[in-house]
């Protein structure tokens, strides 16, 4: 049977792409979702898996070539023949089964699971099995980290954890195989005693050399521009240049590496032996990353007001039960202030625009960003279209990505196209606060802790709960009366909420 592999969904308002590696040749024995080849857009690197485990026959786009959605990129043979290939041909032959499998049983090799777009490698986290441990169908055998999430790996099959090829804290690549189950009849029962722990297993080798070709419209670039290849730092797979990679040495020709950490001052031995050292998680690494980017490349500048929450506490307090009664989810602050903040967008877009080149791009839309703290740093999950959303769903739609935030199972796409963020560093009791900007995005909101402050209305000193305010900014698209205009905005909308029903 022959199967047709073609373009998959490239994204929004993306209509053609390169491609750029064929990982495979024809005649070459595939397994189900191993990758065949990558495609590249204007913006993004786009994996093609196989649909189906066989061998792959015609490659009908070769790499160079610009295709359209759908187009036909190769042909699979699937069928008797196909389904007797080896099941991963890239794995090296020293990574077969330690043990042989069970009786009548067939060896599954456990791959990584897809990762998302353009993430190419993780850490195995943590595993939850050992050798010799007999598996359900869809069990959870490990814990992968990448730079934004935790990915679970089930189980494809029920049987014995025969090896264990990549241990913890090793590094792997998106196509790469984590271990192996001998299923099939009498699998379970056929539990070979245990090995030595997976410790044993071999030692992950170290990253592999660049050996695959920088990316077509890459190489063109260079050529045009005059650059030398080595002195662009690649970002695809094995280190291959992409044409982002090209655009970005171009736009920052004076980037320089970082220059190494100065080393610690010596530590008595007494505290030394007091100490713990543990590695930085790829999450951790990657928000340290971001933030120092984000300072390094925006103009930010943070302006400051305060708003007297007495109205929005009131009418809260008003409806929250008949509110939690009618939609199922409970009434907070956090739906008020996104109301506020799209409000305040429409009246101040440049907000809510960014800057791509010599170009500031306006965003007619309101996808929010609300950062969240987990176990293993800060998040920011998107709620899409929040301009376009009442309290309820806004509400549910915080709750349920905080929720799944904190369990590790957001997915990349629900981190990415935020134009504006708001972070409330109010529940950790912060009185004041300059958030940075989370890029490319121009603006932030930081909330705070809501405090009994002495306040003068009509000429009396009374006791308001206050909350301070902060907006960061980016000076070089948004000027200072704009940010001021904003946060004046959100004050006016909270401190008289019904403003928001009426859309004033």
């Amino acid at each position: 049977m022959t199967i047709e592999v073609r373009v998959p969904t490239l994204g929004e308002s993306v209509t053609e792409a390169t491609v750029a590696t064929w990982f495979k040749k024809p005649g070459d024995a595939v397994a189900v979702d191993e990758m065949l080849c990558e495609l590249e857009t204007d913006k993004v690197t786009v994996e093609v898996p196989a649909p189906a485990a066989g061998v792959l026959g015609e490659i009908v786009a070769a790499e160079g070539e610009t295709v359209g959605v759908d187009a036909l990129l190769a042909t699979l043979n699937e069928g008797e023949g196909a389904a007797a290939a080896p099941a991963a041909a890239a794995a090296p032959a020293a990574e077969a089964p330690a043990a042989a499998p069970a009786a009548g049983g067939a060896s599954v090799d456990v791959m990584v699971p897809t990762l998302g777009e353009s993430v190419t490698e993780a850490t195995v986290s943590t595993w939850f099995k050992k050798v010799g441990d007999a598996v359900a169908q869809d069990e959870m055998l490990c814990e992968l980290e990448t730079d934004k999430v935790s990915v679970e790996v089930p189980a494809p099959a029920s049987g014995v954890l025969t090896e264990i090829v990549a241990v913890e804290g090793s590094t792997v690549d998106a196509t790469a195989k984590l271990a192996v189950i001998s299923a099939g009849e009498g699998a379970a029962a056929a539990a070979p005693a245990p090995q030595a722990a997976p410790a044993a297993a071999p030692a992950p080798a170290a990253a592999p050399a660049k050996d695959v070709a920088d990316a077509p419209s890459a190489r063109k670039l260079m050529a045009e521009k005059g650059i030398d290849p080595a002195a662009v730092q690649g970002s695809g797979r094995d280190g291959r240049v992409m044409k982002e990679d090209v655009l970005k040495a171009l736009a920052n020709p004076a980037d320089k590496p970082a220059a190494p950490a100065a080393p610690r001052a010596p530590v008595p031995a007494e505290d030394a032996a007091r100490e713990e050292r543990i590695k930085m998680t790829r999450l951790r690494q990657t928000i340290a990353r971001r933030l120092k980017d984000a300072q390094n490349t925006a103009a930010i500048l943070t302006t400051y007001n305060e708003v007297d929450m007495t109205e929005t506490m009131a009418l809260r307090s008003q409806y929250k039960d008949e509110f939690e009664k009618r939609h199922g989810v409970r009434l907070g602050f956090m739906s008020f202030f996104t109301k506020a903040c799209c409000a305040a967008l429409k009246e101040v877009p440049e907000v809510n625009a960014e800057i791509d080149g010599d170009s500031i791009v306006y965003k007619n839309f309101v996808h929010m960003g609300i950062a969240a703290g987990t176990p293993q740093g800060l998040v920011v999950p998107v709620i899409r279209d929040a301009d376009r959303m009442s309290f309820a769903e806004i509400e549910a739609a915080i709750a349920e990505k905080g929720k799944r935030a904190r369990d590790g199972k957001l997915s990349m796409a629900e981190m990415q196209g935020g134009t504006f963020t708001i972070s409330n560093g109010g529940v950790y009791g912060s009185l004041m606060s300059s958030p940075i900007l989370n890029p490319p995005q121009s603006g932030i909101l930081g909330m705070h802790k809501i405090q009994q402050r002495p306040m003068v209305i009509n000429g009396e000193i009374v006791a308001r709960p206050m909350m301070y305010l902060a907006l960061s900014y980016d000076h070089r698209i948004v000027d200072g009366k704009g940010a001021v205009t904003f946060l004046v905005k959100v004050k006016e909308a909270l401190e008289d909420p019904r403003r928001l029903l009426m859309d004033l």
